[in-house]
Order: structure tokens, then sequence, then C-alpha cells
């Protein structure tokens, strides 16, 4: 464990650092966010705060490769080093998209050299973990899907980044989350807990945090979607890659009890980190095809904007996303692992919470105008 928060604290300050002289970059270069009709931001915000959050996982994988525990494993190496060069093809797809504004297809073909990179390098799901079993298909048919689901989790991110702090807290959690899970059966098992999934969650959770400093409300730098797109790839692939590593024989189907089968985990967790911004997904592409427009046509009836109409503050309004993102992602976990009456009422109470907070009538500030 003392391995991972050195690299969770490496990533942290090495991202902190960058995005300071990202800002000033970006400035000389002229990325700059524009205020459009559809932003809530007031002022132009510079972008390439993706770099600086690239830099931040860079710098942690090169602390991790340097060390005994996370060092010796050949596979991690070779697959993080995999995840880390797709990432930085897709980083570079969302800078130039950040300075000239690239059209869709040519951002999607961008994504796809990104993943096909990864997926020729191995980085790929092995096998679906099934309530039935293990299921083996093809490998030429699990790479599709594989592709299927980085592109979605890609874009889900980026849709989802539309206030400030919003994308890399939601994606700090989701990968804390992940990580619990993946070193969590590791350790119940008597696993290897040296694996990809688990380095490159820890260093995406440092490298988000450390970026949010200069992301949350009100911002000084966006990630813009070299960051956006960046996270929400390194957060798929390090899920992904879990089936590469770990032998489905050696993962139980109950654990402590369980009735919730701990190997359908790999793929249920993902959908539940990324189920807001998939949500968010989903009503933006039904919406505007229902409304006869292409669906990459930008508006501002996301979430976030919904709940900023509903008079919810921009902070209050990114710390709901914050709430029900942990309530998802660690209620599937717990639930997933540790299955008891009392953590089920600990989750429904969770939930009763969030809701009570999400509808409930936000306070209002400021004085009461005086009665003529």
């Amino acid at each position: 464990m003392r391995a991972y928060l050195l690299v969770f604290f490496v990533a942290m300050a090495t991202t902190f650092l960058l995005t300071g002289l990202a800002r000033k970059i970006a400035l000389r270069y002229g990325a700059v966010a524009k205020v459009r009709a559809r932003d809530v931001h007031k002022v132009p915000i510079p972008y390439f705060g993706g770099v600086s959050i690239l830099g931040g996982l860079i710098a942690g994988y090169l602390v991790a490769s340097s060390m005994p525990f996370l060092g010796d494993s050949l596979q991690v190496a070779h697959d993080a080093r995999a995840i880390l060069i797709g990432g930085v093809v897709i980083c570079a797809v969302g800078v130039i998209d950040d300075l000239y504004e690239l059209d869709p297809i040519t951002k999607l073909a961008g994504m796809v050299l990104a993943v096909g990179v990864m997926i020729v390098q191995g980085i790929q799901l092995y096998w679906l973990p099934l309530p039935g079993g293990i299921l083996s298909p093809p490998p030429a048919q699990l790479a599709v899907v594989t592709a299927g689901i980085l592109l979605v989790s890609c874009n889900a991110v980026n849709f989802v980044d539309g206030l400030d702090g919003l994308a890399a807290g939601v994606t700090t959690i989701g990968a804390i989350a992940f990580f619990t899970y993946s070193y969590l059966l590791n350790v119940e098992q008597n696993l290897d807990r040296a694996t990809t999934s688990t380095l490159i969650t820890v260093a995406l959770a440092g490298a988000c945090l450390g970026f949010l400093p200069h992301n949350f409300f009100p911002a000084r730098v966006f990630m813009g979607d070299s960051g956006s797109l960046l996270i929400g790839l390194m957060l798929a692939a390090s899920t992904i890659s879990l089936t590469g590593q770990m032998d489905p024989n050696a993962v139980p189907y109950e654990v402590g009890g369980s009735s919730l089968l701990p190997a359908l985990l790999p793929l249920v967790l993902p959908i539940a980190v990324l189920a807001i911004p998939a949500l968010d997904l989903t009503m933006a592409y039904v919406r505007r095809t229902k409304a006869g427009r292409s669906p990459f046509a930008a508006d501002k009836l996301h979430l976030h904007h919904r709940l900023m109409q509903r008079g919810h503050s921009h902070r209050r309004a990114v710390l709901l996303m914050y709430l029900w993102t942990a309530l998802i992602a660690f209620g599937v976990v717990v639930l997933g692992l540790l299955l008891d009456w009392w953590t089920v009422l600990i989750v429904l109470a969770a939930t009763v919470t969030a809701i009570v907070l999400t509808t409930g009538l936000p306070r209002r500030s400021g004085r009461k105008l005086a009665k003529v």
C-alpha cells in the first residue's frame, strides 16, 4: 500500500505544479475557452489542463517502475506503458481540438486511433464474467467490445465536463472506488497486489486531485478535451486491463457470503462509476435526435445544467454530482464485496439523503427586497 500512496502523491504533486505552466502555454498560443451561449463561465478560460494531468500520470508510472514492488512485474510495466501510450495519443488529439476545434468525424478518428494503439498492444477484454460462468468469445469480438467501452467512456466524461471541477472530481471518485475494489479483492483472495488496474487508478486519482485546486469553482484553467478524453480513456482502460492480468478461475463467485458475484464487478463497476456521465450522454443523444438535431450538437440541457436551473449554485451542483457518483460507485463495491443487512441499510440511507439534497429547495442567499 505504501508504494501506491507514493505513486498517488507523486502524480498529485506533479499535476499541481505542471498546471500553472500549462495555463501559461495555453494563454500564449490562444488555447482558451471562449464564452458561448451554452457555457456557464463568464470570461475566457485557458485550456491544456489535460497536459498537466498526463504529466502526473507519467510521473506516477516512472516512480512505480523504479520501485521493487511494482517495477518487478513485467506485465504491469508493459500494460501500464501501453495504456499511457494510448493516453499520449488521445491527449494530443485533444490538444489539437482545443486549438483548432476539430470536426466531430476527425475527432472521433483520433479517438479510434488512440484506442487502436492500446488494443494492438494487448489492452483488451479477455473474458466476460457472467452469472452463468466465464464467457470467452474470440479475441476479435472482444477487441470490438473493448473499443466500444473505451470510446463510450471517453465521450461520457467529455460530456460531463461542463462545470468547474466536475469531470476531475467525478473521475477521482471513480478511480478511488475501482482501486479499492481491485486492491481489496487481491488481498482477500491472496492474489498479486501489483496490477495495472491498481497502478493506473491510483495515479489517475492523484493526478485529478492535483488538478482540482486549479479547476474548482471559480476555475483558473480547464482540462479541455485533452483532459476529458484522457481521463475517460484511463478510467476505462484500467478496469479492462484487470481481465488481462487476473485468472478468471481464481476469482470466486462468492466472497464473504455475498450474493452479488464479485466476478461481475469488473464489468459492473465501470458502469457504476460512469453511471452519471453515461446517463447524461444517453439523455443528450435521445434529446437531440428526437428534436431532429445532430447528437453532437451542443446544448445547455445536461444534468449539471438542470441542477443549476432548479436553483442550485455552481458549487452545490458539482458537489451533488460528486455525491451521486460516490454513492453509486462505492455502493456497488460495498454490496459486491460485503453484502449484509447493515450495508444495505447504509446504502439506502445514503440514497435517501442524496435524493433529499438533490430535490429539496436549495438555500437562497442575498437580502430580500424591501417593500415599497
